[in-house]
């Protein structure tokens, strides 16, 4: 199982040192990856670690491309219907290139309607939109003179540029735990990331998932992945309200309660997780970097030794 965690860039005062020296410890640490995601515009009355000090994503991820030289970069997710799509695949392409074929694209329809409303974005018409994109990103990265007609693009005559690094393009996970995101999984990406679910949730979603993909006629299986939030005792003290957490399921308390849990996903299939570490003082991040990378991992390849 794949461990990596997801950057701070929000909730918290903007400290670009500080979120330098985070990624430099995962990388320093061979942690597998660093994940960014993704509000633009939260509603007031939306209780959400999101809402404040939030960098952008999209710009997170070239910086992240130049303080970096090998862990990968994921987006944890992107929100593909609160932007063009085209401008959103030039730019993670151009990412692949300059990371030097990194980039992990997570992908989802978004939830808080108020931000669709505030972004004049149709809040019914998110999940089309979505697939939508999701058909142009795998067209332009794969085809230098893409040809396609969508509903809201014509594609011919054109010249897709850069294209990916990464062959035949960078994987596409599609995150949610409705029906229709499991579909679009299965039907449209590479795999399913879920987020915030405890493993008996996520058993039944990657099993739900590989039938809708054998269902597809599609060849090999998903990529399973997990974003989940993670608070160690005796290490985290929390630096905003956890109440924020909302009903998200959280791996907590000693250690040896969270690397038994850990198991359960990698058990169910899970094959990379993001771990949230923001609810919390960056010294106790860059602590909780050096325990995944020095007490879970070693303890996880031990059971899968067995």
């Amino acid at each position: 199982m794949k461990l990596g965690i997801c950057l701070p860039h929000y909730g918290r005062p903007i400290e670009p040192s500080r979120l330098a020296q985070i990624a430099a410890r995962a990388e320093e640490m061979s942690l597998d990856s660093i994940w960014v995601t993704d509000h633009i515009i939260v509603p007031r009355d939306v209780s959400l670690i999101y809402r404040s000090d939030m960098l952008d994503p999209l710009a997170m991820l070239p910086w992240l491309a130049g303080v970096t030289e090998r862990i990968a970069l994921g987006t944890s997710v992107i929100v593909l219907p609160y932007r063009s799509p085209l401008p959103v695949a030039k730019l993670l392409a151009s990412v692949d290139v300059l990371s030097g074929g990194r980039l992990i694209v997570g992908v989802a329809v978004g939830w808080v309607e108020g931000e669709f409303d505030a972004l004049n974005v149709p809040f019914r018409e998110r999940g089309r939109r979505t697939d939508e994109a999701i058909e142009l990103f795998r067209t332009v990265w794969t085809q230098e003179y893409p040809e396609i007609k969508t509903a809201n693009h014509t594609l011919t005559n054109v010249k897709a540029s850069p294209m990916p690094l990464q062959k035949p393009r960078p994987p596409i996970l599609v995150g949610g735990a409705s029906e229709a995101a499991m579909r679009r999984a299965a039907r449209l990406g590479d795999g399913w990331h879920a987020s915030g679910m405890p493993p008996s949730t996520f058993r039944a979603g990657a099993l739900a998932v590989g039938n809708l993909w054998k269902e597809a006629k599609r060849e090999g299986d998903p990529h399973l992945s997990l974003r989940i939030p993670i608070l160690i005792d005796g290490v985290h003290q929390a630096a905003v309200d956890t109440a924020l957490l909302g009903t998200r399921h959280v791996l907590r308390g000693p250690l040896t309660n969270i690397v038994r849990e850990l198991r359960q996903y990698q058990t169910a299939g899970c094959e990379h997780v993001a771990l949230e570490v923001s609810y919390s003082t960056y010294p106790a991040i860059l602590e909780t970097i050096d325990i995944i990378a020095e007490e879970i991992r070693p303890a996880l390849e031990q059971q899968r030794e067995r």
